[in-house]
């Protein structure tokens, strides 16, 4: 049973707007039970995961870890556990990603000690990496059980901001670290242009946007994915009237891929230039790492993705898929498995301007496509044209 202590720990993290996913090895799955029996574990966990065997374990990672129980384990583990919780949470939201590696009393003897890391980012929005560390836990099961659920509990209540009184007693012959690892901003983007995450979040829409998008479905996105180089009036105008076609049913927000599929990857510094536009009209921007749509998908599964009609006709063009139309079919197959759709504005294409019926949408596909009228958008206006008129 759950004395009191622990249970006030636990409904304190239920109560603040942190959401997490957790990936847990060994006996720290019952720390799971602790928190799933308190009421409000739905506004916490988003997803648990137990890697209970070896296999499992090498799934999770793609690989085959140098040590099932060690530090680099746990915050792998981590790490994949926050990359989740960012595609399972709404844009801005707090989120947690906690790895444990561990194991329990067995016949077999145990090779590595007791960690626990966790992936999370503070109110200023840091990223940071914790891990906790216990070593000489006896062979008892119920003891090592015990440390186990506790330290994943601490973490999870640490990144919550939220005070653990009830701690273990120490024998001897066991011994406790922690050490903890901040990054700045430049090193956030530095590892998501190498892919360690997957997209970073800035939320500078307003307090009553975020009010109305929360009250609408949070979890659906509507994303006007592009270089933004620059932003201008069209693209504000674009997803207004595209969020308004969906009837203000998800998060509007834009979306920069970082990494382009013909070009190098952009330097950090071009990355928060770019950012700095939409600090400035108050827009939320999602900076990802995935150029390709069917990844985009993945990333944001059921999500509305708003392009412009010449998009449309590089998103349905074999030759964008290795010159092969069934493998164009297949790509945006996945996409649609996803729940994703593409609401579809007019753009000029090969000097002329042109809409979504203009166009010739595989049979299989054409539900995907959701046309935007030309008369509620149109702007004949382009970032090239900008940049051309800049002289830059």
């Amino acid at each position: 049973m759950m004395d009191g202590l622990l249970r006030a720990a636990v409904e304190g993290i239920h109560a603040c707007p942190t959401q997490a996913v957790i990936y847990v090895s060994g006996g720290a799955s019952h720390a799971l039970g602790h928190l799933m029996s308190v009421p409000g574990a739905s506004n916490t966990v988003l997803e648990t995961v137990v890697p209970y065997s070896r296999m499992s374990m090498i799934q999770l990672l793609g690989k085959i870890p140098t040590h099932f129980a060690s530090q680099q384990t746990a915050e792998e583990m981590a790490l994949l556990a926050y990359n989740r919780a960012l595609g399972l949470s709404s844009p801005g939201s707090p989120v947690l990603g906690v790895g444990f590696t561990g194991s329990l009393a067995s016949t077999r003897p145990k090779r590595g000690d007791h960690r626990v890391s966790y992936v999370d980012k503070n109110i200023r929005q840091t990223l940071g990496i914790y891990s906790y560390l216990v070593k000489g836990l006896s062979n008892s099961r119920a003891r090592r059980r015990g440390f186990e659920s506790f330290f994943t509990q601490e973490a999870i209540a640490y990144a919550c901001k939220v005070s653990v009184t009830c701690v273990p007693e120490l024998t001897e012959s066991e011994a406790y670290e922690e050490c903890e690892n901040h990054f700045n901003e430049d090193e956030e983007l530095e590892q998501l242009i190498n892919g360690q995450i997957c997209f970073k979040v800035y939320p500078f829409s307003s307090v009553e946007y975020f009010a109305v998008a929360h009250r609408s479905n949070a979890d659906r996105k509507i994303i006007l994915p592009g270089s933004f180089n620059p932003l201008h009036d069209g693209h504000l105008k674009l997803l207004d009237v595209a969020t308004s076609i969906c009837g203000h049913d998800g998060y509007p927000c834009f979306e920069l891929s970082a990494v382009n599929a013909d070009k190098p990857p952009m330097t950090v510094s071009q990355i928060k230039e770019r950012v700095k536009q939409f600090e400035r009209v108050g827009k939320t921007v999602i900076i990802s790492s995935q150029p390709y749509f069917y990844k985009k998908a993945e990333l944001f599964p059921g999500s509305a993705f708003v392009i412009g009609a010449d998009t449309a006709v590089r998103l349905i063009h074999p030759k964008y898929y290795y010159g092969s139309y069934p493998k164009m079919l297949e790509k945006l197959g996945r996409c649609k498995s996803t729940g994703c759709i593409f609401l579809v504005g007019g753009r000029e294409v090969d000097g002329a301007f042109k809409v979504l019926e203009d166009l010739e949408i595989p049979e299989e596909l054409k539900d995907m496509f959701i046309p935007i009228p030309e008369e509620k958008f149109r702007m004949d206006i382009s970032s090239t044209e900008i940049r051309k008129r800049c002289g830059t």
